[in-house]
């Protein structure tokens, strides 16, 4: 087992009894790029993770719309942790660790945490980690919680599932870390929404808006997206991460936390209503996600499944951090999609009206290797 001498980063706006970012410091580095520079860089053989999108700051009327998005589905948001709260709470109890996904999980496992705490009186450790597709989890990170909570029962906690590429990077990061340190661990995902049925543990199958994927740090404790870059990032240091302190006036993360845990009394009875019969269903797990994506893949004649991104909070994260191509809709009144509907106007994106799909929409990345569609 390394031996782990870093200590987390006092990083982000939220409060530690919230959660403990498992992070390295990386604020005074410039790793930011233009969009453009950045997706011909990826999409030329470098890791995403290796450099960050400059944070894109939206213009008021998106920040409105954010409000107005959480305030109208509140309830809705607070009722899906309530129930994904009372499964874990019932499968693993006052054992439980909660390790949310840097950077989309971090709200959510504030949420689940806060509901325990609401409603058995129990607050349970919440660490935040990274975990990188294709490059897997931080173990430096599992291997300072299990250190601290030898007893304990680590849940993974992240917002929703797209294709499930996070959930498949998870149950390959934990056969590895048993096979490395021969310690399991649980590689179920716990999410608000599960619109590619990729997990068990879920809030709804819906696929709604989660009003925390319309913006980036400023919802997420102005945390950066997670770095894995060796630059950086040494053999027993956690993954890093910024901290944009530079953006506090704009940061909505905690208020957005005290919105949602509001509802939580409102919402307890029916969330135990409905989480009490899972524990007898038999919930299957099929990933129906990539069915569709592989169908459009061809349909569209797209060259990488990474260029295709399922469900309303991937869809979001295209039109604010990468270089869109199309967006594919399967209702454009769904109300659920204006925000995007919003962005996709004021990027000059086509929309194409889509009804054979799971999903609420699908955001297409465009090649930008000079052969652009």
């Amino acid at each position: 087992m390394p031996m782990i001498t870093n200590q987390p980063a006092k990083i982000g706006s939220y409060s530690e009894d919230d959660v403990l970012f498992l992070l390295k410091d990386l604020s005074n580095i410039q790793l930011e790029d233009s969009t453009l520079n950045r997706e011909m860089r990826v999409q030329a053989g470098q890791h995403y993770s290796e450099s960050l999108p400059i944070e894109y700051q939206p213009p008021e009327e998106y920040v409105d719309l954010f409000w107005s998005t959480a305030n109208e589905y509140k309830s809705k948001v607070a009722l899906c942790v309530g129930i994904v709260a009372e499964q874990i709470y019932r499968n693993k109890g006052n054992q439980t660790i909660l390790v949310s996904l840097a950077r989309a999980g971090t709200p959510v496992g504030i949420l689940v945490k806060r509901y325990i705490k609401f409603r058995y009186g129990i607050s349970l450790p919440h660490y935040s980690v990274s975990i990188i597709r294709d490059r897997g989890i931080d173990e430096n990170a599992l291997h300072y919680i299990l250190e601290k909570h030898t007893e304990g029962n680590i849940q993974f906690v992240d917002g929703w599932t797209g294709k499930g590429a996070i959930s498949l990077e998870l149950t390959k990061a934990c056969q590895q870390f048993e096979k490395n340190y021969q310690i399991q661990l649980d590689d179920q995902l716990a999410v608000i929404a599960d619109p590619g049925h990729c997990t068990t543990l879920f809030g709804t199958r819906e696929d709604f808006l989660i009003p925390s994927a319309c913006l980036n740090s400023t919802v997420s404790g102005l945390v950066s997206r997670t770095v894995l870059n060796d630059t950086y990032i040494g053999k027993n240091d956690f993954h890093g991460a910024k901290y944009y302190q530079e953006l506090l006036p704009s940061d909505v993360s905690n208020d957005y936390i005290e919105l949602i845990a509001g509802e939580f009394s409102a919402i307890s009875q029916e969330a135990e209503e409905v989480a009490l019969p899972r524990e007898h269903e038999e919930i299957n797990v099929e990933f129906k996600g990539m069915q569709d994506v592989r169908t459009i893949q061809k349909q569209f004649e797209i060259g990488n499944t990474n260029y295709i991104k399922p469900g309303v909070g991937e869809t979001t994260r295209v039109l604010l951090r990468r270089v869109p191509w199309k967006i594919l809709m399967r209702d454009p009144s769904s109300p659920y999609v204006r925000h995007i509907l919003m962005l996709a106007e004021e990027k000059g994106v086509e929309i194409v009206t889509y009804p054979e799909m799971n999903y609420l929409c699908m955001g297409l990345i465009k090649s930008v290797k000079g052969t652009s569609k």
